[in-house]
Protein backbone atom coordinates (compact mmCIF):
# COMPACT_ATOMS: atom_id res chain seq x y z
CA UNK A 1 0.00 0.00 0.00
CA UNK A 2 2.03 3.48 -0.85
CA UNK A 3 1.29 5.52 1.92
CA UNK A 4 1.71 2.97 4.27
CA UNK A 5 4.80 3.07 7.26
CA UNK A 6 4.92 -0.68 7.22
CA UNK A 7 4.82 -1.16 3.67
CA UNK A 8 7.84 1.34 3.64
CA UNK A 9 9.69 -0.19 5.62
CA UNK A 10 9.50 -3.67 3.93
CA UNK A 11 10.55 -2.07 1.10
CA UNK A 12 13.68 -0.58 2.76
CA UNK A 13 12.09 3.21 2.02
CA UNK A 14 12.45 3.55 6.25
CA UNK A 15 15.20 2.02 8.46
CA UNK A 16 14.26 0.00 11.13
CA UNK A 17 15.99 -1.99 13.85
CA UNK A 18 15.37 -5.49 12.03
CA UNK A 19 14.81 -8.76 14.37
CA UNK A 20 13.43 -11.17 12.06
CA UNK A 21 13.08 -11.21 8.31
CA UNK A 22 11.66 -14.28 6.03
CA UNK A 23 9.47 -14.49 2.84
CA UNK A 24 6.43 -13.61 4.52
CA UNK A 25 7.07 -11.96 7.54
CA UNK A 26 9.60 -9.20 8.89
CA UNK A 27 9.74 -8.66 12.66
CA UNK A 28 11.18 -4.81 14.20
CA UNK A 29 12.19 -3.44 16.96
CA UNK A 30 9.05 -0.90 18.14
CA UNK A 31 10.62 2.80 17.89
CA UNK A 32 7.81 3.89 20.77
CA UNK A 33 8.30 0.86 22.96
CA UNK A 34 6.40 0.47 25.85
CA UNK A 35 9.02 -2.33 27.34
CA UNK A 36 12.49 -3.07 26.38
CA UNK A 37 12.73 -5.24 23.50
CA UNK A 38 8.98 -4.39 22.07
CA UNK A 39 9.02 -5.72 18.70
CA UNK A 40 6.53 -5.72 15.86
CA UNK A 41 5.85 -8.79 13.64
CA UNK A 42 4.28 -7.53 10.13
CA UNK A 43 3.10 -9.48 7.09
CA UNK A 44 5.32 -8.16 4.13
CA UNK A 45 2.37 -7.97 2.06
CA UNK A 46 0.03 -5.13 3.10
CA UNK A 47 -3.58 -6.92 5.11
CA UNK A 48 -5.09 -4.33 7.13
CA UNK A 49 -5.81 -7.51 10.14
CA UNK A 50 -4.14 -10.25 11.85
CA UNK A 51 -6.87 -12.46 11.13
CA UNK A 52 -7.00 -11.59 7.12
CA UNK A 53 -3.38 -12.57 7.06
CA UNK A 54 -3.98 -16.44 5.19
CA UNK A 55 -0.79 -17.20 6.55
CA UNK A 56 -2.35 -17.09 10.25
CA UNK A 57 -1.12 -20.21 11.82
CA UNK A 58 2.49 -19.54 10.40
CA UNK A 59 2.29 -15.87 11.32
CA UNK A 60 1.50 -16.88 15.16
CA UNK A 61 4.20 -19.38 15.17
CA UNK A 62 6.47 -16.56 13.77
CA UNK A 63 5.46 -14.66 16.60
CA UNK A 64 6.35 -17.40 19.32
CA UNK A 65 9.57 -18.08 18.30
CA UNK A 66 10.46 -14.30 18.27
CA UNK A 67 8.93 -14.20 22.32
CA UNK A 68 10.68 -17.23 23.00
CA UNK A 69 14.11 -15.65 21.88
CA UNK A 70 13.09 -11.96 23.20
CA UNK A 71 12.05 -14.09 26.97
CA UNK A 72 15.92 -15.65 26.79
CA UNK A 73 17.53 -12.51 25.53
CA UNK A 74 16.46 -10.28 27.50
CA UNK A 75 15.52 -11.80 30.96
CA UNK A 76 11.78 -11.51 31.03
CA UNK A 77 9.61 -12.97 33.03
CA UNK A 78 7.35 -13.55 30.37
CA UNK A 79 5.71 -12.21 27.15
CA UNK A 80 2.59 -10.89 25.85
CA UNK A 81 0.62 -10.11 22.79
CA UNK A 82 -1.04 -7.50 21.48
CA UNK A 83 -3.59 -7.20 18.14
CA UNK A 84 -5.10 -3.98 18.49
CA UNK A 85 -3.39 -2.24 15.15
CA UNK A 86 -5.48 0.99 15.95
CA UNK A 87 -2.31 3.32 14.86
CA UNK A 88 -1.33 1.74 11.50
CA UNK A 89 -3.33 -0.01 9.57
CA UNK A 90 -1.12 -3.00 8.65
CA UNK A 91 -1.56 -5.75 10.12
CA UNK A 92 0.73 -6.50 13.07
CA UNK A 93 0.95 -8.12 16.37
CA UNK A 94 2.63 -6.67 19.31
CA UNK A 95 5.36 -8.48 20.93
CA UNK A 96 6.44 -7.34 24.47
CA UNK A 97 8.90 -9.03 26.77
CA UNK A 98 7.55 -8.07 29.97
CA UNK A 99 10.14 -7.63 33.52
CA UNK A 100 9.38 -8.34 36.86
CA UNK A 101 7.23 -5.71 37.95
CA UNK A 102 6.16 -5.11 34.65
CA UNK A 103 2.05 -5.74 34.86
CA UNK A 104 0.23 -2.68 33.41
CA UNK A 105 -2.00 -3.47 30.41
CA UNK A 106 -0.26 -0.78 28.69
CA UNK A 107 3.08 0.45 30.20
CA UNK A 108 3.90 3.59 29.58
CA UNK A 109 6.44 4.51 26.74
CA UNK A 110 10.02 3.77 27.05
CA UNK A 111 12.47 6.70 25.69
CA UNK A 112 16.01 4.24 24.55
CA UNK A 113 19.03 5.97 22.03
CA UNK A 114 19.78 4.52 19.04
CA UNK A 115 22.62 2.17 20.53
CA UNK A 116 20.14 0.58 23.05
CA UNK A 117 18.04 0.07 20.52
CA UNK A 118 20.90 -1.65 17.71
CA UNK A 119 22.02 -3.89 21.43
CA UNK A 120 18.70 -4.80 21.84
CA UNK A 121 17.60 -5.94 18.31
CA UNK A 122 21.86 -7.71 18.35
CA UNK A 123 20.88 -10.06 21.38
CA UNK A 124 17.62 -11.39 20.59
CA UNK A 125 18.57 -12.09 16.96
CA UNK A 126 21.64 -13.95 18.58
CA UNK A 127 18.91 -15.90 20.47
CA UNK A 128 16.97 -16.66 17.46
CA UNK A 129 20.37 -18.21 15.66
CA UNK A 130 20.54 -20.60 18.73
Amino acid sequence: MKNCIFCKIVQGEIPCYKIYEDDKFLAFLDINPRVEGHTLLIPKKHYRWVYDVPEFGEYWETAKKIALASKTALSAEFVSFATHGLEVAHAHIHILPRQKGEYEFLPNKKELSKPQFAKIAEIIMQNLNE
